[in-house]
């Protein structure tokens, strides 16, 4: 290779570089990891008992990803919820500072548009490797500072984004055969899905038939320890309803699939599959991890 074909390459390269360094790589919010800010959020609502609460999710730029609404939240609480992600993500800060602001006597900013702009504590912005790629607001907990801790809560999941380190490093769940057998005796959640994990463990105890049953969002994967129990799957529910959210229930299936299961068997029911326990000799004790 010549002397110019060498300096013509060296150059190509210096301009490549040079270009490069006026770019910067970017960080996204994946759905995914909107569902996890969530799922982290709402694990946090049910372990302080909070009455109620809408979590909004946004991208770094302001639009919604997810939202969910817990049961019993008032219907407004929603668009605050997003307004509240919204001005976190916008203006980078939590919104409490926003509110404190207006508090001390700057009542100029609730002049700018609500369309950007929710002055209210309860939004934080949802930060992975020192980048802010979305923002997270709760609206209709027990009270602001309620919307905060849990809107704190779901934004520290991005803390774990991308490394596997971080899920290696989780705390193990141990529970002594006391709890197990405690939780047995009446039939308990041994592990509720805390920490913006996807699934729970139940220590479920049948005393008789129940309801056709469909979960909407949940996988069921059963262990049976004792008793017997006729179970019928899939088919079509006659006459559904929502008695919750995500949940379904039902007196009678048609055309489902029926089965006996014993100790020592086990079954994966998907989400959105009708099952009905038809038949129970009591007591029937099984293990269910609800997978989401």
């Amino acid at each position: 290779m010549n002397f110019r074909k060498v300096l013509y390459v060296a150059l190509w390269l210096l301009s490549g570089s040079a270009i490069y360094g006026q770019t910067a790589e970017k960080k996204t919010l994946t759905l995914d990891g909107a569902e996890r800010v969530i799922a982290a959020a709402k694990a946090k609502a049910q372990e302080l008992k909070a009455p109620g609460g809408v979590i909004a999710v946004v991208d770094a730029g302001g639009n919604l990803m997810a939202l969910a609404r817990l049961d019993g939240t008032f219907a407004a609480g929603a668009n605050i919820s997003i307004g509240k992600a919204r001005t976190s993500v916008l203006f980078q800060k939590p919104t409490k500072v926003f509110e404190d602001i207006i508090n001390k006597g700057r009542t100029a900013m609730a002049a700018l548009p609500d369309s950007f702009f929710t002055p209210l504590q309860g939004g934080i912005p949802v930060v992975a490797d020192g980048q802010i790629i979305g923002g997270v607001g709760v609206s209709g907990a027990s009270s602001a500072a309620q919307d905060e801790e849990l809107a704190i809560a779901g934004a520290e999941a991005a803390n774990s984004f991308g490394s596997d380190a971080m899920a290696a490093q989780l705390p193990v769940s141990y529970f002594p055969k006391k709890d197990v057998d405690d939780g047995f005796a009446k039939g308990s959640v041994l592990f509720d899905g805390s920490g913006g994990r996807n699934y729970m463990v139940h220590a479920s105890r049948r005393e008789g038939p129940g309801m056709v049953e469909v979960h909407t969002k949940d996988t069921d994967i059963l262990y049976v320890l004792k008793g017997t129990a006729t179970v019928v799957t899939g088919g079509t529910m006659v006459d559904g309803k929502n008695i919750a959210a995500d949940e379904i229930r039902d007196k009678d299936i048609t055309d489902g699939e029926t089965r006996k299961i014993v100790p020592v068997d086990a079954m994966i029911i998907p989400n959105g599959v009708p099952h009905w326990f038809k038949e129970v000799q009591a007591p029937f004790l099984y293990y269910v991890v609800k997978v989401r």
